[in-house]
């Protein structure tokens, strides 16, 4: 995407790097164990990797055509020494232990200054609250990280004009995507901002409508 105007702000964010895998204690629900990822996982991330209507709402919008892909440009990014750049998790079955997705914090290269949350679920959990369930109990956990008081860009729309602001979440989602923009609004993002963009997905040749969300930091005092 084009780059958002962008302000220089004052603000709180979790201290960088982050803990290693190692170090971080999984996040339990109700339906849920939200872990760090192992090299044990593969098999589990390679099958949500091969689910079409998946990975139809990712940047590439194909399956990965083999568990190799999947390894290097995927599941590395997330495993020691890359684990203290990114707080990206493996959402597992508390009854089972099967793998049914992937959220967090997973990229580096930030969109709109703040960090930018994402998650991906099997298609045969759709519509059943599992995504919604993660949501809050991952931003319930990311707001009790160790804190450090930062200057950044953020995207302007996003902010008040203020120098000194609360520190916020941000998300994505694709305006053909309503159960996506839905289960974010259900956690308490807020839309704040929409364009439209070349498609980058393979064999589609048309322009996209994205839509950008933040969610306030439940400290925030305006």
């Amino acid at each position: 995407m084009a780059e958002p105007p962008k302000v220089r702000v004052k603000t709180r964010l979790p201290t960088r790097p982050f803990p290693p895998n190692v170090e971080r204690k999984p996040i339990r629900t109700e339906r849920l164990i939200i872990r760090p990822f192992t090299e044990d996982d593969l098999d589990g991330i390679y099958a949500l990797r091969t689910q079409p209507e998946v990975m139809y709402f990712t940047a590439v919008g194909r399956i990965d055509p083999s568990k190799d892909e999947t390894r290097t440009s995927y599941l590395a990014r997330y495993l020691p020494p890359n684990d203290i750049r990114t707080y990206h998790n493996v959402l597992c079955l508390a009854s089972t232990g099967e793998i049914i997705g992937t959220g967090g914090m997973p990229k580096v290269d930030l969109i709109f200054g703040w960090p930018e949350i994402a998650y991906m679920l099997k298609r045969e959990y759709w519509g059943q609250g599992y995504a919604t369930e993660f949501l809050r109990a991952f931003t319930e956990h990311w707001w009790t990280l160790p804190r450090s008081e930062v200057e950044i860009e953020v995207a302007a729309d996003s902010v008040n004009g203020s120098e000194e602001v609360p520190e916020m979440l941000s998300a994505m989602a694709d305006e053909e995507n309503p159960g996506s923009k839905h289960v974010l609004e259900k956690a308490g993002f807020q839309e704040f901002t929409r364009w439209i963009e070349p498609d980058t997905r393979e064999g589609v040749i048309d322009d996209i409508t994205l839509v950008g969300f933040v969610l306030k930091s439940p400290d925030r005092k305006d």
